[in-house]
This record gives structure tokens, sequence and C-alpha cells, in this order.
């Protein structure tokens, strides 16, 4: 089967457990205020490649696994080829090779083609709230959040291990209430194992200049160390670190 991937990391240890080869599927339709990889953005855009292509790449790497890592498949966002991934997973299972799926779950619906293949296939979601609010979400990502939500009850009923992420963005996700009303969320779902707190960073900005789009969030600061430990505080007890 045919997909198109942006690029990969053979070895990266921040998106899951263990040591990890994290894939980059391209094309995504949200359009993040912070997105740090708008080279992402066109489904037209990076290479095409084979499902088997990619997993013998990924199987060369298995000996540096052990036993808590494996595969994270990131994006863009991969549920635009989620059949793409699907078939993927199936060849690394077979191959005894741990998968991970992270994603926004904004184009999730019940009837997506490959969903459920993906989602039988997957033993770790990291699943990004970008804003627990749908006006919110639209504002911040140009989506709203429907898919999102559903994703994570659906995931919760199924039972499938998920990871929370929630980007921390100054004036828009590091409120009190905010926070609290995420974590009240959280607290529903049954089967949250950690929640990480990413601190909105500026490292993507170069891109932004490189492509010629202006960068949307202007000189906007970094969250300081008394709003990371705040958030923290807040969305990760009894789930987590959050690091």
């Amino acid at each position: 089967m045919l997909g198109r991937i942006h690029s990969c990391e053979t070895l990266g240890g921040a998106d899951g457990p263990g040591l990890r080869y994290v894939l980059f599927m391209q094309g995504c339709p949200l359009r993040c205020l912070y997105c740090h990889n708008p080279d992402t953005w066109d489904i037209r855009g990076g290479r095409e490649v084979t499902d088997a292509e990619v997993a013998a790449d990924i199987i060369r790497y298995k000996r540096y696994f052990g036993r808590r890592g494996g595969v994270t498949v990131s994006g863009g966002e991969p549920l635009i080829q989620a059949e793409f991934v699907a078939s993927l997973f199936s060849l690394l299972k077979e191959a005894g090779i741990h998968t991970a799926l992270d994603t926004s779950g904004a184009v999730y619906r019940e009837n997506l083609p490959g969903i459920d293949a993906l989602l039988s296939r997957t033993d770790l979601v990291l699943l990004d709230i970008k804003h627990i609010d749908a006006d919110g979400a639209m504002r911040l990502t140009g989506h709203g959040n429907g898919g999102t939500l559903a994703l994570a009850e659906r995931l919760s009923r199924d039972k499938i291990p998920v990871w929370i992420r929630q980007v921390l963005l100054p004036g828009v996700t590091d409120t009190e209430d905010y926070l609290t009303r995420t974590r009240e969320f959280i607290d529903r779902l049954g089967n949250v194992g950690r929640v990480e707190v990413l601190p909105y960073h500026t490292l993507g900005r170069v891109k932004y200049e490189k492509l010629g789009i202006e960068y949307p969030l202007g000189d906007l600061p970094v969250p300081d160390a008394e709003s990371v430990k705040r958030a923290k505080q807040i969305l990760c007890r009894d789930t987590g670190d959050g690091k």
C-alpha cells in the first residue's frame, strides 16, 4: 500500500515509551497557531513510500527498541492516511514491535476508512488535546474538537492505553479554569496512563521564514517555569509526572 511521509527519526526518546522509530506522515488539515512543522501540511508534499518499504527500514532498528521501545507514527496528522498506517502496523505487529499513534483525533469519525483496523493494531495512542472547547479549538487550529473528544471516548471504551498531551500556550491553554476543565474531562476516561504538558516553543519559526509564511504568534513569550509547574500540578496528578 502507498502512503506519503515527511521524514523519520530513527531513535527518538520523546514520543512514547523507550527508544522509538518516529515516522512523520505528510499532510494535516489543522493550522495550529503554534505549529512547528508547516512543511507537513500539504498532502502532496513529502515522498511516496510503500508500507513494506517502511516496515523493512523500521525492523532494522528492532534490537535498539528493547522491552519498552517501538514505533510511533506522528504527523502531520496520521489519521488522514489511516488505511496506510493500519497496513504498516499490521506488518510491525507481525514482527513483534510495539506501535504508538500520535494524533490530534481532529478528523476522527466512526466510519473513517481504516480506523477500526488501525486501532485494533495500536498499542498506545498519544492524543493531543488542542483545546477542550470547540470554539477555542477553532480559533487555535481552524478546526473543531468534536473528533478529538469522540476519539478519546472511544479509546476509553475500547480500553486502548492513552497518553494525553497538552501544549501550554500562554493566555490560551494555561489558565487555571482551562486546565481544571481539561482535567475534569480526563478524569472521565478510564485508560489514561500519563498526561504530558508540552510548553509552547518557537523552534519552528525559521521554517515559516523559509516558506515565506508569516509566523502567526508574533513575539508571544514561551511559558515561564511557574506556569509549567502549575499546569503539571493540575493536569498530571495521579497519571504521571508529565515528563
